[in-house]
């Protein structure tokens, strides 16, 4: 009998200890951060796209309230079903969805800056990623045009993430240091971050990052020597380590590229065609004294009249006379793209669609659009491909196999097709 009763005892104490645990777990649960059951988000930019009746913008062609409707039900239905990842899409009859996201933002960048304090040397690579960063456009008609420019950003980004993996797998797993950043400009006020290309509208860039930053009313007001020899804008290379990947994992990152050889041809016609107290003596006598057989006495004493092909067998000289330059170094070794996430990816191609959308993005005044006056030798005709085509033609066809595979990296990451039908 008491051996029975010692067995009930038992039994009891090991039912009230398992309904204990599971009480426990439940609790456990509900007390759990909702962001910390769900995965992380995809680096970059979020595009928060908010749909709303407009007051007098409507679609050129478009009676008001039957086309408007059409257009945002069809829109929101395609992007619904197929839109890419990051793009989160608020429409008017979903109000609490915009609630929802901004109560659980506020904890991940409350952890985000908690991590970056204690980070350590060897973890500064989860600083180039910005899944904390919401950008929201200024409300507008979601028209097919600003639907495309956002999938035109979704391509960019993941042809570049793709050659990034397939070319440089070591690159991610490698420390951002300040070497990587000295070309980067910031802005504190609008939190962006503008890696410098030359030659792809670099000095017009900077003039809108002033105007951002209040240091200029417009950016007409700019002079080229305040821009490029100025202070006024700092590099990330000057802030301490907290501050670099501070702002690399918050402030939204972009850079602009242009296509390869037309970006050469412009740096040669700007440095070398016109008068120049730097390049001419520094890059110009050292390429004319290697690559110019019997070189006349006026020109190596002033480096001047360097022609195209001798140009370019200074670019592919493993052994050159005189180091490279920012002007026509790869873009992979400016801005570092497959270490550093970049959120936007503009073209000089299609500059003005570009860099009007990204102002958007950012919350730039409405009276800000990007500057179209050329910055040097404006009476002379802008690089084209045409223009190009023709500077090119002065090579061997070995040559231009060798300048293509210099700028093999550029072309691929960026989605350049190959400039000649002959190159492999």
């Amino acid at each position: 009998m008491t051996l029975r009763a010692g067995t009930m005892r038992l039994a009891c104490m090991f039912s009230s200890i398992l309904l204990f645990g599971a009480a426990g777990l439940l609790l456990f649960i509900s007390l759990q951060d909702p962001t910390e059951l769900t995965p992380q988000q995809v680096p970059g930019v979020k595009f928060n796209i908010r749909l709303q009746q407009p007051h007098n913008d409507f679609p050129p062609g478009s009676s008001q309230d039957g086309d408007f409707k059409t257009l945002t039900e069809r829109v929101t239905q395609d992007l619904s079903s197929r839109a890419p990842r990051g793009l989160h899409l608020l429409v008017p009859d979903q109000p609490q969805a915009h609630l929802n996201m901004g109560a659980r933002l506020r904890p991940r960048q409350r952890r985000r800056r908690l991590l970056i304090k204690k980070m350590p040397a060897a973890a500064a690579t989860l600083a180039n990623s910005s899944a904390g960063t919401f950008i929201r456009p200024a409300p507008r008609v979601l028209d097919g045009h600003w639907v495309s420019l956002h999938q035109r950003q979704q391509e960019r980004k993941r042809v570049m993430r793709e050659a990034c993996a397939k070319y440089r797998s070591s690159s991610s797993r490698r420390a951002v240091t300040p070497r990587h950043v000295s070309r980067i400009f910031v802005e504190d006020r609008h939190r962006v971050l503008y890696c410098e290309v030359p030659k792809a509208g670099c000095s017009n860039w900077k003039r809108v990052l002033m105007v951002l930053a209040g240091l200029a009313s417009s950016t007409a007001d700019i002079h080229h020597n305040t821009v490029h020899y100025g202070s006024a804008l700092k590099r990330l290379d000057t802030f301490d380590r907290q501050g670099i990947l501070q702002r690399l994992s918050t402030y939204t990152k972009m850079l602009f590229v242009r296509e390869p050889f037309e970006r050469l041809v412009s740096a040669f016609r700007d440095k070398f065609e016109h008068p120049n107290s730097y390049y001419h003596p520094v890059f110009g006598k050292a390429i004319l004294a290697r690559y110019r057989a019997n070189a006349s006495r006026e020109a190596l004493r002033t480096g001047s009249g360097v022609r195209f092909p001798e140009f370019v067998q200074y670019l592919l000289d493993v052994h050159r006379p005189v180091g490279m330059d920012i002007h026509w170094d790869h873009v992979s070794r400016l801005c570092s793209p497959c270490l550093i996430d970049y959120d936007f990816v503009g073209k000089f191609e299609s500059m003005e669609d570009d860099a009007n959308f990204f102002l958007r993005l950012i919350h730039a005044p409405q009276n800000l659009t990007f500057p179209r006056f050329k910055d040097r030798h404006s009476q002379e005709a802008r690089t084209t491909a045409r223009i190009t085509h023709q500077y090119f033609t002065q090579l061997s066809v070995p040559q231009r196999q060798r300048a293509y595979d210099f700028y093999y990296m550029d072309y691929l990451m960026f989605n350049y097709s190959k400039p000649f039908a002959d190159l492999y």
